[in-house]
């Protein structure tokens, strides 16, 4: 691995907690030699991992739409700032650039973004590891609603396994160097809906 994309809030969040969280996960990234690919942007939780990144000598790339160019809340520091059309080319842009995805507390983007890379992981689409660091148990929740529609028979468990929960960087880093992607066949597919069937 040499490049992890980082989703997270553009906001800090209601809790000291989670700058924290964002602070240690760049610490983290630089002390493994991993460079941050991230949205581009100089608020909230982007801009204190962006912020923590560089400070301590380590590799940023920024993707961010022009409209939010234009709203003032792009990161000047960043020596790679690229500069896309839309929301869809940054996040295909991000996908390409970075070996891993890693989801901070966020928002509804936040939510979108590693949930729509899990699902291309599902899809055989990229085979890059997918994860959550559960900062103060904030994807309590969301896991906990993860395994409701996997009970449901909405999600097989072994794609709901595809995304990695960890409450530290480094914890869920060591997991990321020990993936191995799960190689889903055709007939796993018809197995997986069959038994969501019956």
């Amino acid at each position: 691995m040499r490049h992890i994309c980082v989703f997270c809030g553009s906001s800090y969040g209601g809790s000291q907690g989670y700058q924290d969280s964002a602070r240690e996960l760049g610490i983290a990234l630089v002390n493994r030699g991993l460079g941050l690919v991230y949205g581009g942007g100089n608020v909230g939780l982007m801009g204190v991992i962006a912020e923590t990144v560089l400070n301590a000598g380590g590799s940023v790339i920024g993707v961010i739409p022009e409209m939010m160019v234009s709203q003032d809340v792009s990161n000047h520091e960043i020596q790679d700032l690229r500069i896309v059309g839309s929301m869809h080319e940054r996040k295909a842009m991000m996908v390409e650039l970075a070996d891993g995805f890693i989801a901070l507390p966020g928002g509804l983007g936040t939510f979108e973004e590693i949930l729509e890379v899990t699902t291309w992981a599902q899809l055989g689409l990229h085979t890059k590891p997918c994860g959550l660091i559960n900062a103060l148990g904030f994807y309590d929740r969301l896991i906990q609603f993860l395994e409701s529609a996997s009970q449901e028979k909405f999600v097989a468990r072994q794609h709901l396994e595809i995304l990695i929960v960890e409450k530290t960087a480094d914890a869920l880093l060591d997991r990321f160097e020990d993936y191995r992607p799960h190689q889903l066949k055709k007939s796993d597919w018809a197995k997986s809906l069959r038994d969501r069937m019956d």
